[in-house]
């Protein structure tokens, strides 16, 4: 057990790192809703994330003044002051890196109003509206560079457009190698969008992946494992669908610690079934050998208990998966389809893994099952580690975290 420790200590040391960097920290969403007038004009609404507004405007514009005043007002309930206060600087690096054009010529940004903030995610939002003046053209196109790679302040910023413009509604997802959305675009252009924006946010959410690998690790059979992710995939869709589309709303501060005590309790699940195992020849831990209680499609009580647990942290995860978009828009059927495909990306994903993982984990059992049996406690027991080292990080609301 000493030995298990060690080896468990090590594997967290590793993954550490990777996963205070990766679970939501280094990375960032902006938000924008545009509507269109009779008149041509095109008003925009960015919601972006403060701190990094600060410290990028300030470095791109070199106002060194806003990053001493931002700062030091941060998360004090003043930040508004502090985007007033510059707030050409604010707008002069906003609209250097998102533009609107129609008929392939630029349109003209002016400000209006003051800037707000306020809270979303958890952490402060400034609110930027611009109403850009189009000269004329037929469909209109949005462009962002908002917070590029390049700054070394985060990586793979996501900007989620709501928009109401050219007799047309929906929603579209940019990135760096997707900057440009148009409302020209037809509609499998716009939902690939989503597809691969859900593909993405499920391969660098560390914390989605470990959850999946402690599932992997603690199911004996195909049956297992395929039960236990469907479970997963029909609770996050349900409340997914409902959290994105603004039916059910819980505070990030709830959601996040919950999803990394959720990963924590499955590894940790795992690890206590195979407590009476590590004794064991080697002949009896071949998954074929182990008994199954009859029950209900041959499961037992430990069976039906795992995937109702596994049933209630999927409803948290579908927050999670929903904190992603952000999106906040009227019920329409291009919303629900946007959505969808989202959620497709995320199951694509996620059988992806486990037609990868699961066969070798499942060759290596039946070759050589008391190797398979102690590779299982390790990753368990790391995947334990770095989870409950997250929760701490969470309820503490710290960076690591």
């Amino acid at each position: 057990m000493r030995a298990l420790v060690a080896v468990a200590l090590a594997a967290a040391a590793v993954l550490l790192p990777a996963a205070a960097a990766g679970a939501h920290g280094f990375s960032s969403v902006a938000y924008v809703d545009v509507t269109g007038r009779a008149d041509g004009v095109v008003r925009t609404a960015l919601d972006l994330e403060y701190d990094l507004l600060v410290v990028s405007a300030a470095e791109s514009e070199k106002d060194r003044a806003l990053f001493d005043q931002g700062t030091e007002l941060f998360q004090t309930g003043e930040e508004a002051t502090a985007m007033n206060a510059h707030a050409d600087s604010v707008t002069s690096y906003v609209t250097d890196r998102f533009t609107v054009s129609a008929g392939g010529a630029t349109c003209r940004p002016a400000r209006v109003g003051d800037i707000t903030v306020h809270e979303r995610d958890g952490v402060p939002y400034a609110t930027l509206v611009l109403d850009h003046t189009c000269a004329g053209g037929s469909g209109h196109e949005l462009r962002s560079g908002l917070f590029p790679d390049a700054e070394g302040y985060v990586k793979d910023t996501k900007t989620i457009v709501t928009y109401a413009i050219d007799d047309k509604d929906g929603s579209a997802a940019l990135d760096a190698e997707h900057p440009s959305f148009s409302t020209e675009q037809t509609a499998g252009e716009r939902f690939g969008e989503f597809f691969l924006l859900g593909a993405e946010h499920l391969l660098s959410g560390i914390d989605h992946i470990l959850f999946l690998l402690a599932l992997i690790v603690g199911s004996r059979r195909l049956r297992d494992v395929v039960l236990a992710a469907t479970t997963f995939t029909v609770a996050h869709s349900i409340t997914f669908l409902l959290a994105a589309l603004g039916l059910v709303t819980v505070p990030a501060a709830v959601v996040e610690p919950v999803i990394a005590l959720s990963i924590a309790v499955v590894a940790a699940w795992y690890l206590w079934t195979v407590r009476r195992r590590i004794l064991l020849p080697s002949a009896e831990l071949a998954p074929e050998l182990v008994p199954t209680p009859p029950g209900p499609l041959g499961l037992g009580r430990a069976d039906w208990l795992r995937l109702a647990v596994v049933f209630l942290f999927g409803l948290v995860h579908g927050l999670g998966f929903a904190s992603a978009l952000g999106i906040d828009e009227p019920w329409s059927w291009t919303l629900l389809w946007s959505l969808l495909v989202f959620n497709v990306g995320i199951e694509a994903v996620q059988l992806g893994i486990i037609a990868v993982v699961f066969p070798l984990l499942l060759l290596l059992r039946r070759r050589t099952p008391r190797t398979a049996l102690w590779i299982g406690i390790v990753v368990a027991a790391a995947v334990t580690v770095v989870a409950l080292f997250w929760f701490v990080g969470r309820i503490l609301g710290l960076e690591w975290g």
